[in-house]
């Protein structure tokens, strides 16, 4: 089933493909005390990122769109639509996946 990207195209991924929308404020950080870290200060370790799914193909077993899933920004493919940046990964590079309908399960994502 082709979705339809807000205001934009029909997108219709295939396989176990999945189309994520970039988070604008994943460069910059706050610490819990309030201070801003700029996107350009060096972490020691790999930092993953959180994104809302916009789109899914049909052999994607644990992702639906709206869905928000946790991933490595090292390991992703970017793609323009419309002036917008989108991520385009395989399902099996989703580190978890955060959803409503995924409360009483005791396992999210496989991996």
């Amino acid at each position: 089933m082709a979705t339809k990207v807000p205001d934009k195209l029909p997108i219709k991924m295939l396989h176990d493909r999945i189309l994520v929308e970039v988070d604008r404020e994943s460069g910059e950080r706050r610490s819990s005390g309030g201070i801003v870290i700029p996107a350009t200060a060096a972490m020691g370790a790999r930092r993953l990122v959180w994104s809302r799914v916009v789109a899914a193909g049909p052999h994607a077993r644990s992702v639906q769109v709206d869905d928000r899933v946790l991933f490595d920004p090292e390991d992703k493919a970017e793609v323009e639509v419309q002036g917008e940046t989108y991520v385009v990964m395989r399902e099996r590079d989703v580190h978890a996946v955060a959803a409503d309908r995924l409360g009483d399960e005791s396992a999210g994502l496989y991996l």
